[in-house]
C-alpha cells in the first residue's frame, strides 16, 4: 500500500470527501500521527484510507476550518446546479392515455 504526505489544499475530490466523513466533528489528540521529516521538524497529520493508498494529511491551522466549510461548500454546489422541472400531470390524464392506448389496441 502506498503512504502519500499531502496537504489537505492539495487532495482530490474523493479523498476530501473521505477526509469528512472520517472526521465529521473534527480529529482530536488520539487520531494524530507524529513524526518527524527528512528536515527533523516534527509534522502532525491524520489518515485517509483508500483501496491502495493512506493518505496523511498534514495537520495545519486552516484545517479544521476546512473540515467545517466543507458541507457548506457541497451544499452551495448542489444548490448552484439547475433543477430538472417536472410537469405535474394528473390521474385523470394518465387513465384518459391509457384508455386511447387500449382502444388502439383493440385487434388482440
Amino acid at each position: 500500500m502506498i503512504r502519500k504526505l499531502v496537504d489537505y489544499k492539495k487532495l482530490s475530490h474523493e479523498v476530501a470527501a473521505l477526509l469528512i466523513e472520517s472526521y465529521p466533528y473534527g480529529y482530536g489528540d488520539e487520531d494524530l500521527i507524529t513524526f518527524k521529516n527528512t528536515n527533523g521538524e516534527l509534522v502532525e497529520a491524520v489518515e485517509v484510507r483508500t483501496d491502495d493508498t493512506i493518505y496523511l494529511v498534514k495537520i495545519s491551522k486552516s484545517l479544521s476550518d476546512f473540515i467545517s466549510n466543507f458541507e457548506d461548500t457541497i451544499e452551495k454546489e448542489l444548490e448552484s446546479k439547475p433543477k430538472p422541472i417536472l410537469e405535474e400531470v394528473s390521474t385523470d390524464d394518465i387513465e384518459n392515455e391509457l384508455e386511447q392506448e387500449f382502444d388502439e389496441d383493440d385487434d388482440f
